[in-house]
């Protein structure tokens, strides 16, 4: 569906084309606002968000996330020697599949390498790579729009064909609510997640000095090549417990471990504006990255500078590789099952 076709957006939201694909598909940016200032901007391309910006107390708003200011700089952004997936719609599974290989049903499973020898963020052409359609979209409080994309069976070599949903929501609580709702023709394996990268202070600015907290007691052991070993360590007073605030390290690629429900998974908190972020979900880690991706060659928007502590992704997520080791939390998807993940981002400003 084309936006010109979308005639129901009001005073909270906005709509404009964004530009094209290189098969001359129109892509379009939605923006959506609550009663509060809030402001999120999402465009089909990748179900991505462009921007989000939160107002303060002074009434300022600040935009805490990185991103493009154009649809060709986020298309030329996968062909870095490491993309960034700034605010993207990470899937069909996100994080590494180790050598790109995992057996269901009794059958071999060959994906997609385009990590090393592994399969990273659903292979060379994710969904953070797709155009997708506007599903729906709802006016008034809480204003939200859903977007909607068809994985077909063996696209990057997955197993059947996935009908994927995903909703944004922006509160009346200054929450970004991102809801996923997946259902596949047969067996298969899903891992959807969100990319943003957060930086409290403003995208042009440093993470460094914001505190941060993450609500778990374990984290997945990795190899040297970040691929899952199968075991657990122990946080306790390690380099990444972060279960007391602690300023945000300058470099982390790790899946913590959540076990306690119904509580929060982590937070992060900068002083010079007091604004605080905090992240609920249903899924059992959160996947928390900074330090790379940017190689200080990338340009954002309004002209600044991204370098590799601009800002902290928390992806809430299955475990990677979760479908090759039976002791973690189930990454299988049966056919005619729904997959359901929900995540919000509470803002608070002080």
């Amino acid at each position: 569906m084309k936006i010109k076709h979308i005639s129901h957006f009001k005073a909270n939201s906005v709509m404009k084309l964004f530009g094209f694909t290189s098969d001359g598909e129109e892509v379009s940016l939605y923006e959506l606002t609550n009663k509060n200032g809030m402001q999120l901007k999402i465009t089909n391309y990748g179900a991505t968000i462009t921007s989000l910006k939160m107002p303060l107390k002074n009434g300022a708003l600040v935009d805490v996330v990185l991103g493009f200011d154009t649809l060709d700089a986020y298309i030329k952004s996968f062909d870095l020697e490491s993309a960034p997936y700034f605010g993207a719609t990470i899937g069909r599974y996100a994080g590494r599949i180790n050598n790109g290989f995992f057996s269901l049903n009794g059958k071999a499973f060959h994906l997609n390498k385009n990590n090393n020898n592994n399969s990273l963020h659903g292979g060379n052409i994710g969904y953070s790579q797709k155009n997708w359609r506007v599903e729906n979209v709802k006016e008034g409080k809480n204003p939200a729009i859903t977007f909607a994309y068809f994985s077909p069976d063996g696209e990057e070599n997955y197993p059947g064909g996935l009908s994927v949903e995903i909703t944004y929501m922006v509160s009346e609580d200054n929450e970004l609510i991102i809801e996923y709702k997946a259902i596949s023709t047969e067996d298969t394996v899903v891992n959807l997640t969100h990319h943003s990268y957060f930086n409290l202070d403003g995208h042009d600015s440093d993470i460094l000095e914001q505190e941060l907290i993450v609500n778990a007691q374990k984290m997945v052991e990795t190899t040297d090549q970040n691929s899952p070993t199968g075991r657990f360590l122990d946080l306790d007073n390690k380099p990444f417990d972060f279960n007391q605030p602690k300023k945000c390290p300058p470099k982390i690629d790790a899946t913590f471990v959540l076990e306690k429900e119904n509580e929060f998974a982590a937070s992060l908190f900068n002083k010079n504006n007091n604004l605080k972020m905090t992240v609920y979900t249903n899924q059992p880690g959160v996947h928390i990255y900074v330090g790379g991706n940017c190689f200080n060659t990338i340009k954002g928007k309004e002209n600044a500078n991204y370098h590799a502590l601009s800002g902290i992704c928390f992806e809430t997520q299955n475990f990677p590789d979760a479908p090759n080791h039976e002791h973690f939390p189930n990454a299988i998807l049966k056919k005619g099952e729904i997959y359901y993940h929900k995540t919000s981002y509470k803002f608070q400003s002080f």
